[in-house]
């Protein structure tokens, strides 16, 4: 092997519950990319353990690009998967881009590897602020700009492609967010931070208590909908949160979002339903309230507005953030540092025991 390869190692599946790591040699950056070293990489728990249970779509079905439409029987993923991931924090080691200096800490989606070469044409990299700690560098390309699309489908929702600022249609809000995760949890901070009122909603104690810390107003669904009906009045029989963000993969959660709603409420949908959705009951309010539901899904800005937001505006939004909440963020939200090597057995674990967590993090750091 020449001195310029590298053996990368990549945490991945090579059965259903059963994470590994493979190896594969990586030669020096080409004209134009950048070669990394990994600091740190943010777990997606909601996304990554479907791979690790066997319950992920794409391992039953494919993607058609064209329709838009799964396509049953016809699966796109299959085991081993090699690799997961999408929230990682890399040094410049070698840089053969103008824009990047060897040595710069950045922002990407590579996965849990530790090492990467990036083409910075073809993919997302974020350059992250010297004065921010680099671990909160995990939410910069991925999970926050999840948070910021919501709050963007929020502004569509109440001003259409009006608005000048992240945030401009929530400002004097009365506003629910379920889910405690960490998508719920930036989302609220993004609502607040524009003006909203915000109540988060979530069944653990765990959660609601890192929400408290955090400044925020928290309780569980059912108090959530039952508080909005009976504090936030609109006019007569025009009761409930003006929007809510639903951000739990539970079809019952949906459901207590649209309970929540006043008439014509709009939920702000940013979960993943992997088992289908047999407890939202749209012959019920969603009927009868005349309500919206609208997907804020990562991929897509809302449509009269990607003139002007991209991926790489919401990550920019993500960071004003965390300058604002990172020591609290850190501090509340990065509740596991794993180092990265003894990330198999702790993901077993994770699954075999479920203990309470929020972010987690593996960390390449010697």
């Amino acid at each position: 092997r020449m001195p310029e390869h590298r053996t990368i190692r990549s945490l991945g599946v090579e059965a259903p519950h059963k994470p590994y790591f493979m190896f594969y040699d990586e030669g020096p950056p080409q004209d134009g990319a950048v070669q990394l070293d990994a600091l740190y990489s943010g777990f997606s728990a909601g996304t990554e353990l479907t791979f690790l249970k066997d319950t992920n779509p794409y391992l039953r079905s494919r993607w058609d690009d064209g329709r838009g439409v799964f396509v049953e029987g016809e699966p796109s993923a299959r085991f081993p998967i090699p690799f997961l991931g999408y929230m990682e924090v890399a040094r410049v080691r070698q840089s053969r881009a103008a824009a990047f200096a060897e040595g710069t800490v950045v922002c990407g989606t590579f996965g849990h590897k530790s090492g990467h070469t990036a083409d910075p044409f073809h993919e997302l990299l974020i350059p992250l602020p010297g004065d921010l700690d680099p671990i909160l560098g995990i939410f910069v390309a991925q999970m926050g700009p999840i948070a910021a699309n919501g709050i963007l489908h929020a502004d569509a929702e109440m001003l259409g492609s009006g608005g000048t600022r992240l945030g401009d249609g929530v400002a004097g809000l009365r506003v629910i967010v379920i889910g405690g995760g960490t998508v719920g949890l930036m989302t609220a901070l993004f609502a607040r931070d524009a003006g909203a009122t915000v109540v988060l909603a979530d069944p653990s104690a765990f959660r609601r208590e890192k929400a408290h810390a955090l400044g925020l107003t928290a309780m569980e669904e059912d108090q959530a909908w039952q508080h909005a009906k009976a504090a936030w009045h609109h006019g007569p029989s025009d009761r409930g949160a003006d929007i809510v963000f639903q951000t739990r993969a539970r079809s019952e959660s949906l459901h207590g979002a649209l309970r929540a709603l006043r008439p014509q409420g709009t939920v702000i949908d940013l979960a993943f339903y992997q088992g289908g959705a047999d407890h939202t009951r749209l012959g019920e309010e969603f009927h009868h309230n005349g309500l919206s539901i609208r997907c804020a899904q990562i991929n897509r800005v809302p449509r009269g507005l990607a003139h002007r937001w991209d991926r790489s505006r919401l990550a920019g939004e993500t960071i004003r953030l965390l300058s604002r909440h990172g020591r609290a963020i850190r501090r509340e939200m990065i509740t596991h540092i794993v180092p990265v090597d003894e990330a198999p057995e702790f993901l077993t674990r994770l699954v075999d025991e479920r203990p309470e967590f929020l972010q987690i993090v593996f960390s390449f750091e010697p």
